[in-house]
């Protein structure tokens, strides 16, 4: 992301463009979710980790079976402590494709902004065509297969969890055999989203961005408006009467299909007399995307910090992931 903090295109609200923000500022938002995602499946299996064996049926064991030696010898956190809970539980696979669900939702909102920005209208990327395909009877189409597979896999991923949920509502302690319709529907899911992630990181890792499409788009869609109506309230100007002026001058462009900065001064003024030479650079991309100072903004000295918390916990998640492959 550090080659594109100052890489603009629109932000969008209601798929309407808002406010200038930067290519890493918006895959910043999906670097959180896949990092609570990664967090929450860890939260999981602190909470999966006991082990069941030697809770026999229902009620135990008479052999003199020490459990937790067997549930240390087989590397888990201790055993469980009630046998009827221990034959009966499936919340941690309820659990399980309930994060499962959450990572194909974020997978799924990922790829459905690839599908519109690989769209014509759009045109702000490229993907490979390694992933993506030509259409059968027209030439000029390159379509996102990938994104729209892992877009469609995610209700797969959400019947899985739906299934066990409906399953479990109505059983009764202890185990009654509706039970071993848990492995498959857990196992599909597994397999879906490993195989999703793997597509997905590679249609990421080849696929092209196209800044001037982006930036032109962020300044023909009054992405700086509000930077705009910003610098009337600086010149002493009321937020109501800001709001209004840069309404109308909005909809003048809109008239003369062009952008703000390529309104002349005199075009400017006739709006509003507040406005002097100095608007061209209130308003530029660079500077309203620069002028957002809090943590968390698209800013490139505040996206700057928090690349670098990004880099460490990357580098202290690799550090335990190779811990653990030395341990097994």
């Amino acid at each position: 992301m550090s080659e594109n903090l100052e890489t603009y295109m629109p932000g969008f609200t209601h798929l309407q463009k808002a406010q200038p923000v930067t290519i890493a500022h918006h895959f910043g938002a999906y670097f959180e979710m896949f990092k609570r995602d990664r967090s929450r499946l860890q939260d999981i299996y602190k909470r999966m980790n006991f082990c069941p064996l030697g809770a026999g049926a229902l009620a135990g064991t008479t052999y003199p079976l020490d459990r937790e030696y067997v549930s240390s010898m087989l590397g888990f956190e201790g055993a469980t402590l009630n046998s009827m809970d221990s034959v009966s539980d499936r919340d941690y696979c309820i659990e399980f494709l309930s994060a499962l669900s959450t990572i194909m939702m974020h997978l799924s909102r990922f790829s459905e902004e690839i599908i519109i920005w690989n769209s014509n209208e759009y045109r702000f990327i490229e993907i490979d065509d390694a992933y993506s395909t030509g259409s059968s009877i027209m030439p000029q189409k390159k379509n996102p297969d990938i994104a729209e597979l892992v877009r469609g896999k995610t209700g797969r991923v959400y019947g899985a969890l739906m299934s066990l949920l409906t399953t479990m509502k109505g059983i009764p302690l202890a185990y009654n055999k509706d039970m071993q319709e848990d492995k498959e529907v857990t196992f599909d899911a597994i397999d879906t989203v490993k195989d999703c992630l793997t597509l997905f990181t590679g249609m990421i890792d080849t696929m092209k961005f196209r800044p001037d499409v982006m930036a032109k788009s962020a300044m023909m869609g009054f992405t700086n408006a509000t930077d705009a109506a910003d610098y009337l309230v600086k010149k002493g100007v009321p937020f109501r009467d800001a709001h209004g002026i840069i309404g109308k001058l909005v909809l003048y462009c809109i008239d003369k299909n062009c952008s703000i900065e390529d309104l002349s001064l005199e075009e400017l003024k006739s709006i509003s007399d507040v406005f002097e030479a100095d608007i061209y650079d209130a308003i530029t991309l660079k500077t309203c995307v620069e002028k957002r100072l809090t943590k968390g903004a698209p800013g490139p000295k505040q996206m700057e910090e928090v690349l670098k918390i990004h880099e460490k916990y990357l580098k202290d998640r690799n550090v335990l992931f190779q811990s653990y492959l030395k341990e097994e």
